[in-house]
């Protein structure tokens, strides 16, 4: 099962959406504001997508700005901010088969079809 990390305010994370609704193949919505993933789950994210935590991170978001940019902070640190801050998690993530993609382009969700 195809799984989409989504923020419907988001317009990328909107085009991510619509690839897979063109797709025809059957896929989860996750609005992660709302659902906000647990630090394993993120984890585990991160390892599909094989990279580091910091990658993960949308660093122009106020918050990081404010709280956390400059500072040293462990993998799991950052990984708690993200618990802490979902706002900081960059989007849209497409996962399937324990594999997965920032769809930034959108075009990068098709090497997942």
């Amino acid at each position: 099962m195809i799984k989409i990390y989504h923020n419907p305010r988001c317009a990328k994370s909107r085009e991510g959406l619509g690839v897979l609704e063109k797709s025809g193949q059957d896929f989860e919505v996750v609005k992660y504001l709302d659902e906000v993933p647990s630090k394993e789950e993120l984890k585990t994210l991160i390892g599909y997508l094989g990279i580091a935590p910091l990658e993960l991170i949308r660093k122009n978001e106020a918050v990081w700005k404010e709280k956390y940019k400059g500072k040293s902070l462990s993998d799991d640190e950052i990984i708690i901010a993200m618990v802490e801050n979902p706002k900081l998690i960059e989007r849209p993530i497409v996962v399937k088969d324990k594999k997965a993609v920032i769809g930034r382009p959108s075009e990068k969700i098709n090497t997942l079809l």
